[in-house]
């Protein structure tokens, strides 16, 4: 690549993400309901024009915050991961890394809470939503990964079941519990239970379901 190409390449990449940076700080402020392009345009310093060549619309933008999202909490969870001996201590790590996600980096949970729910994602494969698929693959990739290191080291049954189908199921059961320590405060405390008491929880019952000797329903 030559070098006046090369420069070009990284003038957009950093007017790119300038634009997220701009979106994030739109999103905190005003929530994702109310965030316009223009307000992300002029948090940007940039034309509305020169914005739309890089995100097509609303969606698209949403898109590209998810796919940071994802980028930032891969680096995470492969960190956490990193420093625990077996496959199943591993993938508890990632669990709680999300939870540290969720707790730290609110706006880019909230991005992928409502790509993960339909809302504000562009329904075309065009735009940004190929990279924040991409993305994702990336953080199944990782904790299909870790199951399979597991079952090889004698953490993980090998009786689990499909490795893709489980992986999914772990990413659901976390998020789904993360959204109501997130959203239920008041209904939890109705029933004596704390946020960080059902995150333990939902880990606890994580280790359980993969290091258990039979599939979950199996007659003794």
């Amino acid at each position: 690549m030559d070098p006046l190409t090369s420069r070009r390449n990284e003038e957009r990449e950093r007017r790119r993400a300038d634009i997220l940076d701009a979106a994030h700080r739109v999103a905190a402020g005003v929530g994702f309901d109310a965030l316009t392009m223009d307000q992300v345009a002029r948090a940007a310093r940039l034309s509305r024009g020169l914005l739309y060549v890089y995100f097509e619309d609303r969606g698209d933008l949403h898109l590209g915050l998810c796919e940071r999202a994802l980028s930032l909490f891969h680096s995470r969870a492969a960190a956490a991961a990193g420093r625990e001996a077996n496959g199943l201590d591993r993938l508890l790590s990632i669990g709680r890394a999300y939870v540290a996600f969720a707790d730290e980096a609110p706006v880019y949970f909230e991005a992928l809470a409502r790509f993960q729910a339909g809302a504000g994602a562009a329904s075309q494969a065009e735009g940004n939503l190929p990279a924040c698929l991409a993305a994702s693959d990336r953080v199944f990739d990782l904790i299909i990964g870790l199951i399979n290191d597991g079952i090889e080291d004698g953490s993980v049954s090998p009786s689990i079941g499909e490795v893709r189908s489980v992986a999914i199921s772990l990413w659901a059961l976390m998020h789904g519990a993360i959204q109501i320590a997130r959203l239920k405060v008041g209904v939890l405390e109705t029933q004596g239970v704390t946020p960080a008491g059902l995150m333990e929880q939902a880990l606890g019952i994580t280790r359980v379901a993969l290091s258990r000797s039979e599939p979950a329903g199996a007659e003794s």
